[in-house]
């Protein structure tokens, strides 16, 4: 089969690898979507290896149709020969095939096409770990979501409002701002003109302060807004795209009971994956068949163009997600 190499200048390549071979409890996947996430320029670059035992080749999210069923996997669930899935992956997901082991393996949501399942695993498993797991967010809370143009962020905010958050975000620019009123956030920032940390201290003084924090900027700003949020709230550090330093007033941290997390999906053990997928088919799958929440798709483009889509992230211009296609 073929797959998107990296070349020893981090350029890309669509060339020939390893068929997979099919494990006991796995199911063989024909792949006809992956979608793109930060994690696989971050794996590009050398920063971000793949788990021990997954393929060397990008790709934590894809949509396609299985093909072949191991022995375990038929016995241990209920996947079948044609049966169309969207799958969270260690890895290996811009190839023609991927063995993938059934509890990794999602139904596609009805009324949603292939590419819209590619662009839902990896993205609604994050929200959804960091929303109510590590968050416990709740009906009535307000979170802040940094980043609102994000592939992630355009997951989140629905989600949250989906099950009754208010909703915050931040965007550099007035511009950034009118593409993503289609996800509804209660009040966006524009950090260009407008100081969060400000925002945050008018939030709190008004009664209704930030619950939750979902941050993947972090940097100096990640400091200053720590000060003004709720009692007992929890900032989530998913990234540090803004700098991986700040300045904190540990004073304010143990009064207000804030909780700082460092969270990643990639790093969760395997059970604690398949129960974050199961509980998405169960709890959110519901929302995305009624089209509460449903994935932003930015891109689309045939995969032997994964360099022209990795330059859309690296450029930082996609609101939503970007999907290669075979």
């Amino acid at each position: 089969m073929k797959a998107i190499l990296v070349n020893d200048d981090r350029s890309l390549r669509w060339d020939n690898v390893p068929d997979p071979i099919l494990g006991e409890e796995d199911c063989l996947v024909k792949i006809e979507a992956a979608a793109l996430n930060r994690a696989d320029l971050m794996q590009r670059e050398g920063d971000y290896p793949p788990p021990p035992g997954c393929p060397e080749w990008m790709g934590l999210e894809i949509a396609g149709t299985i093909i072949e069923v191991g022995k375990a996997a038929a016995e241990k669930s209920s996947w079948k020969v044609g049966d169309r899935v969207c799958a969270l992956l260690g890895g290996g997901g811009y190839a023609e095939y991927v063995n993938v082991k059934y509890d990794m393996l999602m139904p596609i949501p009805k009324n949603c096409s292939m590419v819209e399942a590619a662009a839902i695993p990896e993205a609604f498993a994050t929200a959804y770990l960091n929303l109510f797991m590590e968050g416990k967010l709740e009906a009535g809370n307000t979170l802040l979501m940094n980043a609102g143009a994000s592939g992630l962020a355009s997951v989140i905010i629905p989600m949250a409002k989906a099950f009754g958050a208010r909703v915050i975000t931040t965007v550099l620019t007035d511009e950034i701002a009118a593409s993503i009123t289609h996800l509804k956030a209660d009040r966006v920032v524009v950090t260009g003109r407008e100081d969060i940390s400000a925002v945050l201290k008018e939030e709190l003084e008004a009664g209704h302060p930030v619950d939750v924090a979902i941050d993947c900027l972090g940097g100096e700003i990640m400091g200053k807004c720590i000060h003004y949020l709720k009692h007992g709230a929890r900032w989530i550090m998913i990234a540090a795209l803004a700098g991986q330093k700040t300045e904190i007033d540990l004073k304010n941290i143990y009064v207000r009971n804030v909780r700082i997390i460092g969270s990643t999906l990639r790093s969760r053990t395997p059970e604690t994956k398949a129960r974050i997928l199961a509980e998405l088919v169960e709890k959110v799958w519901p929302k995305v068949e009624t089209g509460e929440v449903k994935p932003t798709i930015y891109k689309v483009l045939p995969i032997q163009e994964a360099e022209a889509a990795h330059d859309i992230l690296y450029r930082g211009e996609n609101v939503g997600k970007v999907v290669l296609t075979l």
